[in-house]
């Protein structure tokens, strides 16, 4: 602090949830800045497990001020039943503010989502099907609803009417299906519009002035960085910026207000979704991994593809975030697993060896993982409550990983809970 940015660095569903609660409690402002209700981040407190789709983790501290930037699409209905579903276990909202300048989820950015998917059929991207694409993509056409526009009734009439009926045509002459009922969407979207008028306010000058007046501030990351729009294995990404750039433009504050960058991953790798990933396990290893590291997605249940460490795709995104240090989780869920794998470098069909990521998907489907192999270790460690408390054997992996990686790791996670997380500086 003051001024922290935490980022996913593999293809997102790290465990950022749980870092974030931590530094949140230590911060006077957390900030969300990109991403939609796809993301999930799911955090443990005082017994009971949270999980947040777009509100800021912060919220669970009604001290701290838990801004959504311009840069987030906001579905309505999801975020309202978020804070409905908060208020019913003694949540207040009081402190969420939510930027005028966020575009706003309407159902045919929800259809279109479903359609566009169905037809790309073998080729699909693996959507969450919330929308979030169709969103973005309106928003780039400079046609889209902002939350400015949905608290106004008679702006969000016009602007709706004109971008549903626009949809309507694809909707119907594209893909065959009935037309949304506009005049349903206007009234249903303008009683939410009532219900968020009260949290909405400039989030760059609230943001801005924090920082001016030494607040701690964090910006919580959504998705990770090989999910990023130019910098992930595209087209197999979500529609924005996870890395820690994206925080500038989604949240309205420029790259000199950032003082620190964490990037959280995993002590193993996962993604959901389709493309490529060299480091996958189809084995009983792999199983085993998905089952004792609950690797179902917060949101969606999917399961989670799992494989060894990649420390190629950690040294991408240590540099395109420009990280300070790396949150390391799930280091139990190894503990018996024998021999331990990490993946150092990629080999092409030639016999060429890349240590960088390769930008094109085609090179990066054709790769295969150099393997660096090092001991495992035994036991439960989900007692330990300081790095020393570990066996040699943990270290050893760890500094592994810290030098394959070329950046320091900073906090090692042993388990859900906020008490098993051991900072190392």
């Amino acid at each position: 602090m003051p001024t922290k940015v935490v980022v996913g660095v593999q293809w997102g569903d790290e465990g950022k949830g749980k870092v974030i609660d931590i530094l949140a409690s230590r911060a006077q402002v957390v900030v969300r800045s990109q991403g939609g209700n796809n993301a999930g981040h799911t955090v443990e407190s005082g017994g009971e497990v949270y999980k947040l789709r777009l509100i800021p983790s912060g919220i669970l501290y009604p001290e701290t001020l838990c801004l959504i930037g311009c840069g987030v699409v906001v579905d309505p209905k999801v975020i309202l039943g978020e804070i409905d579903g908060l208020k019913a276990r003694g949540i207040t909202c009081d402190n969420l503010r939510i930027d005028p300048r966020a575009h706003v989820i309407m159902p045919w950015h929800i259809a279109l989502d479903g359609m566009s998917e169905r037809a790309l059929g073998g080729g699909k991207i693996g959507t969450t099907g919330c929308g979030i694409g169709p969103c973005y993509m309106e928003k780039a056409e400079r046609t889209s609803i902002r939350i400015c526009d949905l608290i106004d009734p008679a702006l969000l009439e016009k602007k709706a009417r004109a971008s549903g009926e626009n949809k309507n045509e694809i909707i119907t002459r594209v893909y065959g299906q009935p037309p949304i009922d506009l005049d349903a969407v206007i009234a249903e979207y303008a009683e939410y519009g009532k219900r968020l008028r009260q949290y909405v306010a400039d989030v760059s000058v609230l943001t801005y002035n924090a920082i001016k007046a030494g607040k701690q501030v964090l910006f919580e990351g959504a998705q990770g960085t090989l999910l990023d729009l130019d910098f992930g294995t595209y087209p197999f990404v979500t529609s924005s910026n996870p890395v820690a750039g994206g925080v500038c433009t989604g949240s309205g504050i420029g790259p000199t207000c950032i003082e620190e960058v964490i990037g959280v991953c995993k002590a193993y790798t996962t993604r959901v979704g389709e493309g490529p990933f060299p480091t996958e396990l189809f084995d009983e290893t792999g199983d085993l991994i998905r089952e004792r590291g609950h690797e179902f997605g917060t949101v969606t249940k999917r399961p989670r593809r799992c494989g060894w460490f990649d420390a190629v795709i950690l040294r991408h995104a240590v540099r395109v975030n420009g990280l300070t240090g790396l949150a390391l989780n799930k280091l139990d869920t190894l503990s018996g697993i024998g021999r331990l794998k990490v993946c150092s470098a990629y080999k092409k069909p030639d016999g060429s060896v890349l240590n960088d990521f390769p930008p094109s998907l085609e090179e990066l489907a054709e790769c295969t993982p150099v393997y660096t192999e090092i001991d495992g270790f035994e036991g439960d460690l989900s007692g330990c409550r300081s790095y020393d408390e570990l066996p040699q054997a943990c270290k050893d992996y760890v500094e592994t990983l810290e030098r394959l990686c070329d950046c320091p790791i900073i906090m090692v996670g042993v388990g859900p809970g906020r008490e098993q997380n051991l900072e190392r500086r």
